[in-house]
């Protein structure tokens, strides 16, 4: 195919616009057939050392042609046979004659078809899980830098009590911890189909082996070799597609973690308190130089949208088998399981690059703090006030009045919060003027948040999860 060919028909954007090279490699055809391969390969050696009639030439021949596919003829033998499987099977044997015989030998097209997505499933829940540390780690490091900022918290979009940068960073991170948790858990869920033959029966194998119950060590032995610890008990022809629930309800889950803190950042930048990394040549806008959009968090909120939808397509195919099994759910998960790994590969490290680089800006976020402190420290004054002698009644109505003139300007002439002035310039307040600088603290609002910032997660272990 010449390169120009390329241009004239879809690609996914997911491969050729964002995702690594080793999460398109892992769901790559050379990765799923190689993989084929090597599962038939297992399978023969076990065969071999539980007695049927299979040479070490045979075994040998199999190995020296794992991984010189000829992807043109094994096309060309799906397209005469309409069974991928069986033209594989048929590709492999053309250039591996004296083992043909055996290859596939008691198996069903789900023994190489299931087990090798459960490989790829547990090898794309290893790519993420480094990422996702890597996302915590640098996150960590921000929260800690800024531990002690104060800054206005937010409900319901509206100004609230301050909480500081830090300590905000921290509902993400635990967020983010929670997906950790769950990722490494739904990894280490997972087991291996194993040999289980047509209707997962292992009838194939007992005919095989005449009867013999070796049967059950060919299941053993082909699971191990395969690096799984244990394969499901029972199956049908699949295993029960509940497990591709299990996989991409975690991954759809830390797909609303990332839509959160990406959503978050967006309105943060909108208030110019916040920034995502900016390029010294990257441009904002077409239309209007002046713009720093906050493109990369909106990448990742565009596609953890994606991320979350492609959850009810397991859920659907899990609830539609029929029985033993039924093939509506391949073309299907073809393209769900994919692409939630692709996805999810994509949001992490975008986010990374996100939280490695996030910029903050102290001084616009103490100016929005002073805009609306003096309300919050009404009660400050109130209290201050009574332990000076006054009528705890007496001065609620006096800060009433003054606060509803303070909003007026704010509101209706765009002025700035003037409350603290008026307070200065009413004698009734002579008694506590030494001490507003102090009731006006931003740093006696914000309660615990910096000691909360300091317990609130466990850092991932880069031993584990690889170097960060």
């Amino acid at each position: 195919m010449e390169a120009a060919d390329e241009f004239v028909k879809y690609r996914s954007p997911l491969v050729s616009r964002y995702a690594s090279k080793e999460m398109a490699y892992n769901f790559s055809d050379r990765k799923k057939f190689t993989t084929w391969r090597k599962l038939w390969i297992y399978l023969a050696k076990a065969e071999k050392a539980l007695g049927l009639p299979i040479t070490d030439a045979q075994i040998l021949e199999l190995e020296s042609h794992a991984e010189d596919i000829d992807f043109a003829m094994a096309a060309e033998e799906e397209r005469k046979l309409r069974h991928d499987v069986m033209a594989h099977v048929h590709t492999f044997a053309h250039c591996c004659p004296t083992a043909a015989p055996i290859i596939h030998l008691g198996a069903t097209s789900c023994y190489v078809g299931d087990n090798t997505d459960l490989i790829m499933l547990r090898d794309g829940f290893d790519i993420l899980l480094p990422k996702l540390a890597r996302v915590i780690d640098r996150l960590a490091n921000f929260a800690e830098k800024y531990a002690d900022l104060p800054t206005l918290g937010f409900t319901h979009y509206q100004p609230a009590q301050l909480t500081t940068v830090g300590k905000r960073a921290c509902l993400w991170l635990q967020d983010l911890a929670m997906d950790m948790r769950n990722l490494q858990r739904a990894r280490d869920d997972l087991r291996f189909r194993g040999v289980k033959g047509t209707t997962g029966t292992q009838a194939s194998f007992l005919q095989l082996f005449q009867g013999t119950m070796i049967r059950c060590e060919l299941d053993r032995m082909v699971t191990e070799m395969a690096g799984f610890k244990k394969a499901y008990l029972v199956t049908g022809q699949t295993y029960s597609r509940k497990v591709d629930i299990d996989s991409l309800s975690n991954l759809a889950s830390l797909g609303a973690t990332v839509h959160k803190i990406c959503t978050d950042i967006r309105l943060l930048a909108n208030l110019k308190e916040i920034e995502e990394p900016f390029e010294k040549e990257q441009i904002g806008s077409s239309a209007m130089p002046y713009k720093r959009n906050p493109m990369r968090a909106e990448r990742c909120c565009s596609l953890a949208r994606h991320l979350v939808a492609l959850l009810s397509d397991p859920l659907q195919t899990a609830s539609v088998q029929w029985l033993e099994r039924t093939l509506d759910d391949s073309a299907n998960r073809r393209i769900s399981l994919p692409e939630s790994f692709l996805t999810a590969d994509i949001i992490l490290s975008t986010l990374q690059n996100i939280t490695e680089g996030l910029v903050v800006y102290p001084k616009v976020i103490e100016r929005h703090i002073r805009h609306e402190l003096p309300f919050m420290a009404t009660e400050n004054i109130i209290m201050a006030m009574v332990k000076a002698g006054g009528n705890r009644q007496d001065c609620h109505e006096k800060i009433r009045v003054l606060s509803q003139q303070a909003a007026a300007v704010v509101k209706q002439e765009g002025g700035d919060n003037d409350l603290l002035a008026r307070v200065q310039a009413d004698p009734y307040f002579t008694p506590i003027l030494g001490q507003l600088d102090a009731l006006l603290d931003p740093k006696t609002f914000i309660g615990r948040a910096p000691q909360q910032e300091v317990f609130s997660f466990d850092r991932p272990n880069p031993n584990v999860h690889t170097k960060l």
